[in-house]
């Protein structure tokens, strides 16, 4: 099943465009940080997820970060629920922090530019359409003006303002973390969003990591959490698996992986 998904990703050579979206970067860690795989629309996998991580979480002294590393959208059935649980207040005790994907940058150049744009609609954008109630009925067909004003009877601003706000990665000392991945022969600076939000792996890429740097992202599914010195990959194909992947990140401490279905926790 993942290997047919891989095949129908988006594949696209990450473009060397200038940077666009804020990159943050914090000095200290806080008590803990819960890195969250690519979402794609699985409310439900989600809350799960996050009772998980509360549970696993209960004791700790100190603030605990929530960093969700992107693709919200698209694919499962619940995007704009998705979206409103992230704008949610979030637990107490915890700070959510949203990276943005590739799938939320599909979006929005859709609702920008319908023609464009037009790559979204065969990368999910029906599910997504569907959970803001668009009508369906002759939307590929209509004129733009007609798709765009569908788009904005439904689709809410505060949505797509959302959207346009998030940041492309969150480094701490030791760690980045964005949606796709990081090239390990250039430093973070001279990297594009592009690369951040899209590039996919190269096997053959024998170029070493840099020291003492690891890199957690989402955007490339398989089976089970790839886990190496150097980086760690917890995009577990929610949307078809039913499973959503986070792993727990402390100074000096191996990371840990927690997995949650719809059904509840899975570990």
């Amino acid at each position: 099943m993942l290997s047919l998904i891989r095949r129908l990703l988006p594949q696209r050579q990450p473009d060397p465009a200038p940077q666009g979206r804020e990159r943050l970067v914090a000095q200290q860690w806080p008590r803990a940080v819960y890195a969250i795989g690519d979402i794609h629309g699985c409310l439900p996998e989600l809350q799960h997820l996050e009772q998980l991580i509360l549970e696993d979480a209960a004791g700790a002294s100190g603030e605990i970060w929530l960093v969700y590393l992107g693709d919200y959208v698209d694919r499962g059935a619940n995007s704009a629920g998705v979206i409103d649980y992230l704008l949610s207040p979030p637990p107490p005790g915890t700070r959510r922090i949203c990276l943005a994907g590739n799938h939320e940058e599909l979006m929005l150049a859709y609702c920008r530019n319908p023609v464009a744009g037009s790559q979204w609609l065969k990368l999910g954008a029906a599910e997504t359409l569907q959970s803001y109630g668009v009508p369906m009925a002759g939307f590929t067909t209509a004129s733009v003006q007609a798709r765009l004003g569908r788009l904005r009877n439904h689709i809410p601003f505060g949505h797509l303002e959302f959207l346009e706000s998030l940041p492309v990665s969150l480094s701490l000392p030791g760690v980045v973390l964005v949606h796709a991945g990081m090239k390990p022969d250039l430093p973070l600076d001279q990297q594009s969003d592009d690369i951040l939000q899209w590039m996919r792996y190269d096997p053959t890429n024998t170029a070493p990591w840099p020291p003492n740097l690891l890199v957690v992202h989402g955007h490339t599914p398989a089976a089970e959490p790839y886990i190496s010195p150097g980086r760690i990959c917890i995009d577990t194909g929610a949307y078809a698996t039913g499973r959503l992947t986070a792993i727990r990140l402390v100074p000096g401490e191996v990371p840990h992986l927690l997995t949650a279905t719809a059904h509840g926790p899975a570990e």
